[in-house]
C-alpha cells in the first residue's frame, strides 16, 4: 500500500503477487512515488477511448472504456450536488486516464499490475482495465457494480483532497510513528469507502442505478482486498498494527453506512472508536 507520503508494499514473488499487488494498491489514493520506480511507457486515453481498433480484445476494451466513463460522469453528478448544498461550491471534476502497460503521472510513474489509483498532485484517477479481470478472475469479485465501487473510491479520495482531508493525514503522518501513520491511512481509506457509499446512495435516490445484486457485488469487491484478507492468503497470518487499508469487515462496514446514510457526516472514520475495532 501506500500512503500520501510515498510508502510502497514489498512485491511478492511469483504470480500471485502481483495480483495481490494490484489488489492492494489499488485502493490507495495517496501518493505513489515511491512505487512508481520502474520504466515503461504509458498512453493517456481520453475518456471516450478504449483499445486501438483492431487490436485483440478492443471491442471489449471499448465497452470497458464507455462503463468506466459512463460512472465516472454519474459521480461527478452526486458531488456536484453535495458540494453546493454542503459546502457552497462547485464541485471540481476530475481528470480520467485510461492506461496499458504504463503511464506516467504526476505522482510518478506507475505499471499496469498497480491497478487504479488516484493522483491527488494532478487530480487524475488511472485506471488500467485490465485490473477488473484481476478482480473477477483470481479474487472472484466480479460485476458491474464491484467495478463501479472501485472508481467511486478513487473519486472518494479526490474528495477527500478537495476539501483538505488528505492534506490534513498527510500532516498528521509526518509527526507519527509507523504505527501511527499506518492506523491513519486506514482511516483515509475507509473515509474513501463510506464515500463511495455515499455516492452510490444517492445516484440510486436520483437516478434508480441498482439491480438486484449490485450492492453485494460492492461488499465482495471491498472484502477481497481487506487487509487481513490479503496478509492471511499472502503471509499465512494477520498483523493488524500493519494494515493500512482495513480489514474486509471494516471496508463493507464503512462502504454500507455510507450507502445507508447517504449522508457525509457519517463518514468520520477518523474517531478510534469508529475504526479500531477488532477485525
Amino acid at each position: 500500500m501506500i500512503d500520501a507520503r510515498g510508502r510502497g508494499l514489498p512485491i511478492v514473488g511469483g504470480g500471485i503477487g502481483m495480483a495481490v499487488l494490484a489488489l492492494v494498491v489499488y485502493l490507495m489514493g495517496g501518493d505513489p512515488t515511491a512505487i512508481l520506480n520502474r520504466g515503461g511507457q504509458g498512453q493517456q486515453v481520453p475518456r471516450d477511448v478504449g483499445a486501438p481498433a483492431g487490436a485483440p480484445g478492443a471491442a471489449a476494451q471499448d465497452q470497458m472504456a464507455q462503463f468506466v466513463s459512463v460512472v465516472l460522469a454519474d459521480t461527478e453528478d452526486t458531488w456536484s450536488a453535495i458540494f453546493k448544498q454542503k459546502y457552497g461550491r462547485d464541485y471540481e471534476d476530475p481528470q480520467l486516464v485510461l492506461f496499458s502497460g504504463a503511464v506516467r503521472s504526476a505522482c510518478g510513474l506507475a505499471q499496469a499490475a498497480m491497478g487504479p489509483f488516484y493522483c491527488p498532485k494532478d487530480h487524475r484517477v488511472y485506471i488500467d482495465l485490465s485490473f477488473y479481470r484481476e478482480l473477477r478472475d483470481r479474487f472472484g469479485a466480479p460485476g458491474d457494480f464491484a467495478q463501479a465501487y472501485v472508481i467511486a473510491h478513487e473519486v472518494g479520495h479526490h474528495v477527500q483532497n478537495l476539501v483538505g482531508i488528505s492534506d490534513k493525514v498527510r500532516a498528521a503522518q509526518e509527526r507519527s510513528d509507523k504505527a501511527g501513520a499506518n492506523a491513519l491511512s486506514v482511516d483515509l481509506e475507509l473515509q474513501a469507502d463510506c464515500y463511495a457509499g455515499v455516492w452510490g446512495h444517492h445516484a440510486q435516490r436520483a437516478r434508480n442505478i441498482l439491480e438486484p445484486g449490485d450492492i453485494d457485488e460492492a461488499l465482495n469487491a471491498a472484502s477481497a482486498i481487506g487487509d487481513d484478507k490479503i496478509q492471511k492468503a499472502t503471509r499465512g497470518y494477520v498483523v493488524p498494527e500493519s494494515f493500512t487499508h482495513g480489514s474486509s469487515a471494516q471496508r463493507q462496514q464503512w462502504f454500507r453506512r455510507g450507502f445507508e446514510s447517504g449522508n457525509l457526516d457519517a463518514c468520520d472514520t477518523f474517531s478510534q472508536a469508529n475504526t479500531r475495532a477488532a477485525y
